[in-house]
């Protein structure tokens, strides 16, 4: 279904999928649309490898990442064409004549019972495309050398954010200030608070 995957691509990602069972493929299909959905704040393909290794299938951790990557496009896309179940499970089986009955058994029922409430979450999301901070990490160290300290052994901070993109992705970001920086940074953080508080 996805424009961007190649048949042959495809085909590899439905034979990884087969090998699912339903139950197995339904847990997977249901952490991708409760992120879909706007529950979660994204899909951690690790978490989802390692259910899958748990349940004793052989498959390595990029194959797993293709095939969560496979089914949040398919379901975006079916989020955004408005698609029904049977619409669904047409789509697929156009991309591929590999698909297990039962694989699209559980496609089709849990789109029918969710496909709906993605859509509407789609359509928030379009209006409010944004990324999200999600967690800041700081530390203090003693700058060797500098384009800003004036001296070595000047005490800086590293801050690290972790931010969510629009697209579900999670990414980070990191910058070094000097502690003035830090302070007026800190302070700034502060007023937003209050301010944020009389909303």
């Amino acid at each position: 279904m996805p424009a961007a995957a190649d048949s042959h691509g495809v085909t590899k990602v439905v034979d990884n999928i087969s090998r699912l069972s339903p139950d197995l493929l339904a847990e997977t299909c249901l952490h991708i649309l409760t992120y879909l959905r706007g529950h979660t704040r994204g899909v951690d393909s690790a978490e989802v490898s390692d259910k899958v290794q748990r349940a004793g299938v052989r498959l390595d951790h990029e194959a797993v990442q293709n095939i969560v990557r496979f089914l949040l496009l398919t379901f975006r896309s079916a989020g955004k064409s408005s698609l029904s179940g049977d619409d669904l499970v047409s789509k697929l089986e156009e991309g591929s004549n590999k698909w297990p009955k039962a694989s699209l058994q559980v496609l089709h029922r849990l789109w029918s019972e969710h496909g709906a409430s993605v859509h509407a979450q789609q359509e928030v999301q379009a209006m409010l495309s944004i990324s999200q901070l999600v967690d800041v990490q700081w530390k203090l160290g003693m700058a060797v050398s500098s384009d800003t300290c004036r001296s070595l052994n000047s005490p800086y901070v590293t801050l690290l954010l972790k931010i969510i993109e629009p697209s579900g992705q999670i990414s980070q970001r990191s910058f070094e200030m000097t502690i003035p920086q830090f302070q007026n940074f800190h302070k700034q953080f502060k007023e937003m608070a209050a301010v944020m508080e009389t909303v």
